[in-house]
């Protein structure tokens, strides 16, 4: 798989719930970092987010721009979900880092939002 083709993948697998199949795209000292927040590292701590942590849910993702350079992928786009129980929408970029054997090392990720 490329590396758009994973983090497309990614995107994916966080709308459909299925966290298995997303820490698997990831390495295993993976470090996700929110700016103004406290980074999420390692494979545990980035199910344990997902699973029981993440502030959003019940959401989507859409994709507006999708940009390979070297071993970084950056994507800007849209999510419309929930957020407390109450609907939310708001715009991103991502920035996802790649290792030699195509696993996310790093990513990071910037909103409007305080806390996502």
């Amino acid at each position: 798989m490329s590396q758009t083709e994973t983090v497309r993948a990614y995107y994916n697998h966080v709308d459909a719930g299925e966290t298995d199949a997303l820490v698997a795209l990831f390495a295993p000292d993976v470090v996700y970092d929110r700016p103004g927040q406290a980074a999420i590292r390692g494979r545990a701590a980035l199910r344990a987010f997902y699973e029981d942590d993440r502030p959003l849910s019940d959401g989507s993702h859409e994709l507006d721009q999708v940009v390979a350079d070297g071993q970084t992928v950056a994507v800007r786009g849209r999510f419309a979900g929930r957020q407390a129980g109450e609907p939310v929408g708001f715009g991103f970029a991502d920035f996802h880092e790649f290792d030699d054997e195509g696993l996310i090392t790093r990513r990071t990720t910037f909103t409007d939002r305080d806390e996502v």
